[in-house]
């Protein structure tokens, strides 16, 4: 499994020609604004302040890199969804969103960020149908674990699993920042994504 402590902050992209050039592999988090992606980051790669976390949302302006083994990438997209910022600026976020997971090659698998007592969003629903229509593997990573009780966790878990098509490359977990809860799961999931061969995503 990749040793995630040695993550370290490579550079920010506000558009697609500034992106990373090296990459082999690359794993990408997304979600709703204020969902708790910057601190599951942190949480995964073990240190608290390398994903820069914000109480505001839309935080993320920027396709953030970060690199965990030689030419392997987390990548940290601008947050969708609910923000205090310009229609013109959110929109300009979303079309280098869109083009970035339409277009970028070492792309290997998404990381859906989702808040558990918020399930299943409009944008939610959006990335898993883009996801699954593009055969792109996709896991849920159900955020907050720590404000809902052991058994309401389960349990919403459960009801986001019932919602996904069967045979979809959907997967997802209970998840706490806080508590570090589900953090070495995380890590084995995304390890995997990060060691499959390139050709994988079009086999």
């Amino acid at each position: 499994m990749i040793n995630f402590q040695k993550t370290k902050f490579i550079t920010s992209a506000a558009q697609l020609n500034q992106l990373v050039e090296d990459s082999l592999a690359e794993v990408a988090f997304a979600g709703r604004s204020n969902a708790g992606k910057s601190s599951a980051i942190n949480a995964i790669v073990g240190m608290n302040g390398l994903a820069k976390t914000s109480k505001t949302p839309g935080r993320t302006q920027l396709i953030n890199f970060f690199e965990v083994d030689k030419q392997r990438y987390l990548v940290d997209l601008p947050g969708y969804g609910y923000a205090k910022v310009p229609a013109a600026v959110k929109a300009a976020w979303q079309q280098t969103l869109n083009r970035y997971l339409e277009v970028r090659e070492p792309l290997k698998a998404l990381i859906l960020i989702i808040d558990i007592r918020h399930l299943l969003k409009p944008f939610d629903q959006q990335m898993i149908s883009w996801a699954i229509a593009s055969n792109l593997p996709i896991h849920v990573i159900l955020t907050k674990a720590d404000k809902l009780s052991t058994n309401q966790a389960k349990q919403a878990l459960f009801s986001f699993e019932k919602q996904i098509p069967s045979g979809a490359l959907v997967t997802a977990q209970i998840f706490s920042a806080l508590k570090k809860q589900g953090v070495d799961e995380a890590r084995k999931i995304i390890s995997a994504f990060l060691c499959q061969n390139l050709d994988d995503k079009t086999e």
